[in-house]
């Protein structure tokens, strides 16, 4: 039915499509105008983008003048705009506020776009002039941000296929068009296989153990199904909880082996798309004559190589798996001295976890719920963004959102000028995929006549909702995820470049989690925490004890923490490095082949029982569907940076005596936050650092190394 109403709806007028007056929107800021925008103007407004964006390509090729970085290089980033704009809207909101229609127009478009890109990257004319600027380069007098343009564009030309035969060219074009909806389908998996499971409890006795906050968020998902009694899914907000609280052990793991068995076989299966996936990249990567993907898709990295890669997990995993060893043996310990029998399991991790964390530290997501309300929270994360570079956050409600519980604001500087727009969207929806990110409506750039063209970000997050008795109480890890999430959203909201493909995020993937991760460390600084975290009720400040304890405990199971991501690096490279097609085992299935392989990549650094029948990458959407592939190593490389550039606020602190010192913070802004990837990024970070980064704060912070 989807399909057909996605036929009908395509002859929609375009006087009444939005989107093609995108340029005449009389919108705060020219934002989206969400209100009039409806499913029935995608599809137009993207074949039209389409169209005119291959027109503009075609005036680029068919010019009778000589290529010059203007008439060549200039005018082929500046074109695709409308396409961009439609596209830009459409992809956010099937992240953010999906349906049924959406997804089947997601699944429509993946390959007509794949095709619009791969025909615009195989366009040999387009080629040749972008290859004459290039090679003409040495006598141009281009200024970096150009130089740096000029070297992108035509890399990403050679990359993707340019300089391949024809016979090769048409493989390309149809590989990259099969790995578009291979991946599309792999993602579209795991949205509806999280969505797909339920367990109504009837019996408040099964629930023993989950404070008074999450039994009501769970009854009130029961209610909105008109369904008596408290309703689980597995979405964070009720398997985290579920699974660190609730004492019934048999609920624990089957809402655990139910997320960890999302896509393996049945309706929603992902074990062949992943096959498919992992083959279908080591095609294209031989296809540039590399070994493996990973080969081809690190080379312009700040790790450059997959040996480099390696060897940094490597060296982390020597660093902590003795400490992690430790840490479970401890565990173990723990949980048999409250009568525990038998060998801990991964779903009772988080439960016994949590409990010797009290027993250590007194400290737990109840005691520290109430100081973290979220209208408090947020204010305060605004307020630490003024603090260091003197941006303000001033709610317009004449923005249009998206879905009603969106919040838009106009960001100003410290003279009222604006800076950007800022959009911040909190709660689970079951149209929202699960987790949290950052994301653009807009990006920043700035014309030829120097006209500056400030982003609109947004944030997206899957955080508690308020319950009839009580305001929205953040957990400690969700204020961290909102730091995340924020410094990502700095990094692209302060952002002062020359070109769209440079500003902002658009840096390697191994620096993109640096600003973000960067951000987090100010939540254990009393400093900061004493702006803002008082209990809701009383407006007491959090004790001077209390914050003693966050300080004590942050380091609490850390090497258990970093051994866990560094087992999904090493499942990540395993797939990503394969220099042959993986072949299902003679007398194995496609589910097993694919369960065996991931728990042999993970194995080295495994310290909990692996379970038969599970494993995590049928979900592993960072890889297989977003924008990680052999590239998930790069949030433990980000946190080794964001260690190493804490460390001089940290010593700023103590030669000046504040953690939000203007000094570093100016110094972070113009080399990091502001230049986008203009330049090579550890060039820009050891001009904010004024030296080379180490290993050494990372062990530091984690209490690995005294």
């Amino acid at each position: 039915m989807a399909m057909t109403a996605l036929a009908l709806v395509g002859c929609a007028p375009k006087t009444e499509n939005p989107f093609f007056n995108y340029e005449n929107w009389t919108t705060p800021h020219g934002t989206y105008p969400f209100n009039e925008i409806k499913m029935e103007h995608y599809m137009p407004a993207i074949e039209e983008g389409m169209t005119r964006g291959l027109a503009e390509i075609d005036a680029i090729v068919n010019s009778e003048e000589a290529p010059t970085f203007e008439n060549t290089i200039e005018a082929y980033v500046n074109s695709g705009k409308m396409l961009e704009v439609v596209l830009s809207c459409f992809y956010n909101l099937a992240s953010a506020e999906t349906n049924e229609e959406m997804q089947a127009l997601e699944v429509e478009l993946s390959p007509k776009l794949s095709e619009y890109s791969t025909t615009i990257r195989l366009n040999e004319g387009l080629f040749q002039r972008i290859k004459a600027v290039y090679d003409q380069r040495e006598e141009l007098e281009l200024n970096p941000e150009q130089k740096k343009l000029l070297d992108d564009v035509y890399e990403s030309f050679a990359d993707n296929g340019a300089n391949l035969s024809p016979e090769d060219k048409e493989k390309y074009r149809e590989i990259s068009s099969r790995l578009s909806q291979l991946t599309t389908a792999y993602g579209q998996n795991v949205l509806k296989a999280t969505n797909a499971w339920t367990k109504l409890i009837t019996d408040e006795a099964e629930l023993v153990g989950l404070n008074d906050d999450t039994k009501g968020m769970l009854h009130a998902k029961a209610e909105e199904k008109g369904q008596e009694g408290w309703l689980l899914d597995l979405k964070p907000t009720t398997l985290l909880p579920v699974l660190q609280d609730c004492a019934n052990r048999e609920l624990r793991k089957e809402i655990w082996m139910a997320s960890n068995t999302r896509c393996i076989g049945g309706e929603f299966d992902n074990t062949q798309n992943i096959i498919d996936i992992a083959n279908t990249r080591l095609e294209y990567a031989q296809l540039f004559g590399k070994k493996d993907y990973a080969e081809k898709s690190l080379h312009k990295t700040c790790a450059e190589t997959e040996q480099n890669v390696m060897n940094f997990l490597d060296q982390l995993r020597d660093a902590y798996m003795p400490a992690a060893r430790e840490e479970v043996k401890e565990m173990q310990a723990y949980a048999e001295s409250l009568g525990f029998e038998g060998q801990l399991m991964p779903w009772d991790w988080s439960f016994y976890s949590k409990k010797l964390q009290d027993a250590k530290y007194s400290i737990s997501d109840d005691v520290l719920r109430p100081y973290f309300e979220l209208e408090s929270v947020k204010k305060a994360v605004f307020d630490l963004a003024n603090r260091l570079y003197g941006i303000r956050f001033i709610e317009n409600k004449d923005i249009q959102v998206y879905h009603p519980e969106v919040s838009a604001y106009d960001v100003v500087d410290a003279d009222g000028n604006y800076v950007a727009v800022y959009y911040c969207d909190f709660h689970p929806r079951d149209g929202k995929r699960g987790g949290a990110w950052m994301n653009d409506f807009k990006p920043q750039w700035r014309d030829a006549d120097g006209t500056d063209h400030r982003p609109h970000i947004v944030n997206v997050m899957n955080f508690t909702r308020a319950t009839a008795d009580k305001p929205a109480l953040l957990t400690y890890d969700e204020v961290e995820t909102f730091l995340h999430e924020f410094g990502h959203g700095l990094h692209g909201m302060l952002t002062r470049c020359q070109y769209a493909s440079l500003s902002g995020t658009n840096v390697p993937r191994d620096f993109v989690e640096l600003p973000s991760q960067f951000n987090e460390n100010f939540l254990g600084e009393k400093e900061f925490l004493d702006t803002f975290a008082k209990h809701y009720e009383t407006g007491e400040k959090m004790s001077q004890e209390l914050i003693d304890k966050i300080k004590a405990s942050a380091n609490y199971h850390a090497a258990y923490a970093c051994v866990r991501q560094l087992s999904f690096g090493y499942l990540d490279m395993a797939w990503h490095t394969l220099t042959s097609p993986f072949v299902v085992p003679e007398g194995k299935t496609v589910e097993e082949a694919v369960i065996d392989f991931g728990n042999n990549a993970m194995a080295q650094v495994a310290v909990l029982p692996v379970v038969p029948g599970t494993q995590m990458e049928t979900a592993f959407t960072h890889i297989f569907s977003g924008g990680y592939a052999a590239g998930y190593y790069s949030y433990k490389w980000s946190e080794v940076l964001d260690a190493d550039a804490f460390s001089v606020f940290q010593e700023a602190q103590r030669l000046r005596g504040s953690i939000f010192d203007k000094e570093a913070a100016d110094r972070w802004r113009e080399n990091v936050l502001e230049r986008g990837g203009t330049e090579a990024p550890m060039d820009l970070y050891r001009r904010f650092r004024q030296g080379e980064p180490s290993i050494d704060a990372l062990l530091i912070r984690d209490g690995i190394k005294k």
